[in-house]
Parts: structure tokens; sequence; C-alpha cells
């Protein structure tokens, strides 16, 4: 028998996967006898997957996971990067099974989020981190920056009239001026491999004083919109002083950090920040998808 964190029992039984929780037990067995590892503690801190700390026959300590979206795209997705990205600036991938949702990964430390780093430090390790990783990508099934932008369009205007309209029109015509303007500005030839998700609890301890990336969505887009995400992530320091002077600081310094655009950072970040403010209000992930929606509003308004 495994341990199976409380929380993941719960989402694959509200999500309809009980089938992949019975199957879960045997499916460990039998990647442990292919891989060749010795199964030890389950992660309490996963949530859509079963994550253990296991040892290689060589002495190697790593990570299984094995995803209950299994049979989604995201997965796929997911592996992609991993094998592309070789462990520059992500976990280091060992194996992986597609169909069957498994990957061998890398062990690696805390995560970022546990370090309580000043904002401009977590931002440093995190800008390193997708620096490591960007890089030209074969012809793959990643989709674009262009398609992801056509997608948080359709979400936020969905989320915003679903959830009753929580923000202004201002703050989602603001966010959808900057969708349809990155949209515009995406060039395959230059599109570079980003990881799509980048926050300090997606960045963990490397242990030679650089953090490396896990859980990539993966997409093929200018690296601006890693940033961009980056910038999403602390609202809360818009909301004190002037928004829009705070904002194109804060995307000036990625922007020197990296030698990517300011103006393509800072737009993307203002079509996540409303994106995301949006979901979190919608799972009650709060205060942070209040903060985000009002730093929104801030800046659509300054604009």
């Amino acid at each position: 028998m495994i341990f199976v964190p409380e929380t993941v029992r719960n989402r694959a039984a509200s999500v309809g996967k009980q089938d992949w929780l019975a199957a879960l037990p045997r499916l460990v067995e039998t990647l442990s006898e292919e891989w060749k590892v010795s199964i030890g503690p389950a992660f309490t801190d996963a949530t859509e997957a079963y994550v253990a700390a296991v040892t290689r026959s060589d002495g190697t300590e790593a990570v299984l996971k094995l995803s209950m979206f299994y049979d989604s795209p995201d997965i796929n997705h997911e592996i992609t990067v991993l094998r592309l990205a070789d462990g520059n600036g992500c976990a280091r991938l060992y194996c992986d099974d597609i169909g069957r949702g498994a990957m061998l990964l890398e062990r690696l430390g805390r995560s970022l989020s546990q370090f309580n780093l000043p904002l401009d430090e977590r931002r440093s390790h995190l800008t390193t981190a997708a620096m490591h990783l960007w890089c030209k990508a074969p012809q793959c099934d990643l989709p674009t920056g262009a398609q992801k932008g056509c997608w948080l369009k359709t979400t936020i205007k969905e989320r915003w009239t679903m959830l009753g309209k929580p923000c202004s029109k201002r703050a989602i015509d603001h966010a959808l001026f900057c969708a349809d303007r990155r949209i515009e500005a995406h060039n395959d030839a230059q599109a570079m491999l980003v990881h799509g998700d980048i926050h300090q609890w997606n960045a963990l301890d490397a242990g030679d004083g650089t953090f490396k990336l896990v859980d990539p969505e993966g997409l093929l887009a200018e690296p601006e919109y890693d940033l961009g995400v980056i910038l999403r992530e602390d609202p809360e320091d818009l909301l004190f002083g002037s928004a829009k002077e705070q904002s194109w600081a804060d995307a000036r310094n990625l922007a020197a950090r990296s030698s990517c655009d300011v103006t393509a950072i800072w737009e993307w970040a203002v079509v996540e920040r409303v994106a995301a403010g949006l979901e979190f209000t919608q799972i009650n992930l709060q205060p942070d998808g209040g903060q985000m929606l009002a730093a929104a509003e801030a800046l659509a308004e300054a604009v």
C-alpha cells in the first residue's frame, strides 16, 4: 500500500478520477520495477499528482510524479519541455511515460517561497532560472504565444461574466487590448521555449545557490511571457503609491536583467494579472485574487 495525501484523493474524487486512484498502488509498483527505484514517502503538498521521493538503483535520489490527468495534452506539453530543457533551468527528466502520465525527475530542495527572500531577490532567482531554460526549440506540438494569448482572452471574458463582473469593464478591456498586442507581435521564427507558469512555488533549490523550475506548462513564445508571469505575482506591490510608475519600474528591472523588451513584459503582466485574478476569485483563493484585480484596476485607471 502507498500513502496518498488527502488533497490528492479529494481532487481525484472531484474530477472523476477514482479509477486512477484505485489503480495507483499497482502503477507505483509497476514503475518501481520498470525504472528500478525504491519508493519513499509521498510529498504531502501535491494536489493533482502522486509525488514521492524515490532512490534509483545507482543511489541517485529522484522524484516519481504520476499525474491524475495522464490523458490530458498538458502532460505531453510538460514532458516535452522537460525533455528539451535537458536539466537547464528545469528539473532534469530521467524517465517518462506519457501514456501513463509518469515522470522520474531530479530531486531538488525547498521551494523559493520557503526562503522568505526580498521581492527583488526572488525575482532575480526566477529570471535567472527562466533564462537558463529559454532556447530555440525544434518543431513540436507546444502551443504558441499567439495561441496562449487567444486562450487568455477567451478565458478572461468568460470568467468575468460568469463571476458577475468582479472588476470593471475598463480593467477587462485593458487586458484584452494588451493581449491583442502580444498576439499580433508573435513571430514563429523568433519564438523560444518558455516555461509558462513561473512563480516562487514552482522554483526549487538546486543546492548550488540557484533554483530550478518544475511543472512547466510549455509554450513557444517570446521570452517576455515568462517575465510577465513573474510580475503578475505580488500584486500588493502595486497597491501603494503610483501603480503605473511602479509596474513600469518593475518591468524595466526585469528587462535590464534579461535583455528583453520592457513593453512586452509589461503587457503580458497586465494580461496575466487579470486572468489569474479571475481564476483565483473563481476558486476562492483570497486575498490573492482580489489583490490582482485591484492592481489591474489601478493600472487601467492610469492608462
